[in-house]
């Protein structure tokens, strides 16, 4: 495996723009909430989703995951793990007004707030509003209130960038804070398994680990030439990350990239007239969704999953934003029409709207500023 030439253009920490970046993430969030409401569930395995044959867990208790249990597990492999798993199903608006009172928390602190979504978000406090001066104490704060306002406990990761902010809100989960102070984030990444970086998932680490890389100090002596030919534009991200460098602002207001509505069938369809209904409700779900969030978008995808779990999907993309409900219905049951009959059954249905309002992507920062002191 190629070495990292030691003279590499890759800008150093003094060149980065460095600002001071927390990653708050909320622990168990959503089965936080159901035990903070229904105390007789506090020390218990509690799993938020469905619990019939075709349920998916949305999200678990600490005491859940114990036994092995995780978001995305079929109900059934979980209560399996754990025959004493109890289900509550989401109630996304108590999430979601939670969530607010979250997001107001942070904004006492910086304006500069990027959700990620209900339960976690990037805050830049390079600049803080109370005038504290450090992150760390910002995030010590942030924690308290939190616990104090909700009676839910969240996580912290303080450093000079989103990577590294994110890694650290993970390594002292839950209820923990960790700093990681200009100068340490390369030897940070390096005594951590590839599979902790954003974007790489298991099949990914797998690709990783045929080549000799599964920690971060495996990936940093790969040169730029090496991680093109084996991970395409992927290259540039692994080679940065494996350095402790992300140029990333933290931006507020962060778009969304999509919305739309998923429903997992209580059993498979396989006729027409029974998958149109199904739509009909996804259709209108989805519709409340893109009006609520006041989403614009031009391309529709629908979603099938088949009993294998194989996917299908088709999407068809307008000139203009969607203008209405019946432009969503006509194109949804349109896609719906190009793919029957089915080949074999499905056991999920989605339907979602993307190609929403342009990010302007993102920018590196600009300039040599430091981090004001302390950190």
């Amino acid at each position: 495996m190629s070495q990292a030439p030691p003279d590499s253009e890759e800008p150093g920490e003094e060149a980065q723009g460095l600002r001071k970046v927390i990653h708050v993430d909320m622990d168990a969030f959503y089965a936080s909430v159901e035990q903070r409401d229904e105390p007789a569930l506090r020390g218990l395995p509690v799993a938020v989703g469905g619990d019939g044959p075709r349920g998916v867990l949305t999200t678990c208790s600490y005491e859940a995951r114990l036994f092995g249990c995780r978001s995305a597990m079929p109900s059934v492999t979980a209560k399996r793990l754990c025959p004493d798993l109890i289900f509550r199903r989401p109630r996304f608006d108590v999430y979601t007004a939670v969530s607010r009172q979250i997001r107001d928390v942070f904004l006492d602190y910086t304006p500069h707030v990027e959700p990620l979504s209900l339960d976690e978000a990037f805050l830049d406090v390079t600049e803080d509003s109370q005038g504290i001066g450090s992150a760390t104490r910002i995030a010590q704060l942030i924690r308290a209130r939190i616990k104090a306002e909700t009676g839910l406990t969240a996580s912290a990761g303080v450093s000079y960038n989103k990577f590294l902010a994110k890694l650290a809100s993970d390594q002292n989960k839950p209820d923990g804070l960790c700093v990681i102070r200009p100068g340490e984030g390369a030897q940070f990444v390096a005594g951590l398994p590839v599979r902790r970086f954003f974007g790489i998932g298991p099949r990914g680490a797998e690709k990783m680990a045929a080549l000799g890389i599964e920690t971060g100090a495996d990936l940093a002596v790969c040169d730029i030439t090496f991680l093109r030919r084996h991970f395409g534009s992927q290259a540039d991200y692994l080679y940065r990350a494996a350095r402790g460098i992300d140029l990333r602002r933290v931006k507020a207001n962060r778009a969304r990239k999509s919305v739309g509505t998923e429903r997992t069938l209580d059993k498979d369809l396989s006729s027409g007239s029974a998958l149109r209904d199904v739509l009909a409700a996804i259709i209108e779900l989805t519709w409340a969704r893109i009006e609520k969030s006041q989403s614009q978008g031009r391309t529709v995808t629908l979603k099938l999953k088949h009993a294998d779990f194989s996917q299908l999907t088709r999407a068809r993309s307008l000139p203009r934003p969607l203008a209405s409900k019946a432009d969503l219905a006509a194109i949804g049951h349109a896609l719906l029409d190009e793919v029957l009959p089915l080949a074999q059954p499905v056991r999920l249905v989605g339907l979602t709207l993307s190609a929403l309002d342009e990010d302007e992507g993102e920018t590196p920062i600009g300039g040599t500023a430091q981090p004001l002191l302390p950190f």
